[in-house]
Parts: structure tokens; sequence; C-alpha cells
């Protein structure tokens, strides 16, 4: 199992359930506008480092850092001033940080998931796009 089906899994299952929609990259991806349905939770890899080689022989060991975003999106329009939205996407950020972070994917020697950052995508019109980036690594082993 990946480290994307891993966190998408623990989303899912936020208890009581906060997301109608939790897709992968590819769903994201096919995205022509707004989601069908929201709150919706995107989970991708963004970016993935590789350290060096840990070992001076044997199979080759490294250290791998991926950079795993969450896309939150919400839509409230149950006020004029947007403060709906902004009260939500607060607690749906929280409740994405809670389900994630100190999380260890099975499988590849994995360290705890944790937070790197979050920032505001886009906010128009009672819709409010967030994304919040993790660090998740873990390591890769040459098979002899």
């Amino acid at each position: 199992m990946s480290i994307v089906s891993e966190l998408r899994g623990l989303l899912d299952n936020i208890e009581p359930p906060v997301f109608r929609i939790v897709g992968g990259a590819a769903e994201f991806a096919a995205l022509a506008g707004e989601p069908k349905a929201t709150p919706a939770a995107y989970v991708l890899v963004e970016e993935e480092q590789s350290e060096d080689n840990a070992r001076m022989t044997g199979p080759v060991l490294q250290r791998v850092e991926a950079d795993v975003a969450v896309i939150i999106v919400t839509r409230n329009v149950s006020d004029n001033t947007g403060a709906a939205a902004a009260e939500e996407i607060e607690a749906l950020k929280a409740k994405v940080r809670g389900a994630l972070m100190g999380f260890v994917p099975s499988g590849l020697g994995s360290d705890p998931i944790t937070h790197v950052s979050g920032n505001l995508l886009k906010a128009k019109s009672g819709n409010v796009w967030q994304r919040e980036l993790f660090a998740a690594a873990y390591y890769l082993e040459e098979q002899p």
C-alpha cells in the first residue's frame, strides 16, 4: 500500500466523517472547476527528494523525503463576509493535521508524518482551497 493510499484512508475514516470526497492526484487533475461535493480532500505527492546512498558497500540504501500535499476544498455561502467559509477551513485543517501528524506508514521503514506548511490557494465566492503540506520520509533499499 502506498503512503498516499494510507493517508487517504486516514482522512476517509475521520469520525465523525468530515469529507464528502477523498481523492488522489487523478481526481484532482480531473477537476475542471469546483468539486461535485464539498468538503473535499485530495492527497498527492508533490515531490520526492532522495539522499545519497547511506552505505559504503553492499546494497544501496537511501532515505527519501516525500512532500505530500492535502488540498482541502470547502464551500460555505451562509454569510456575505466569507467568515463562515474561513471558520470551516480552519476546522478542516485541524482535522487533517490531527489525523495525519505522527502517523507511521506501513512498510518501507517509514518515519512519522510531520507537518511542513499550510497555505491558502484560493478564496472566492464562498469557496476556499487550502494546501496542507506534510513530510513523509521512508527508505529505499536495493534488492540484490
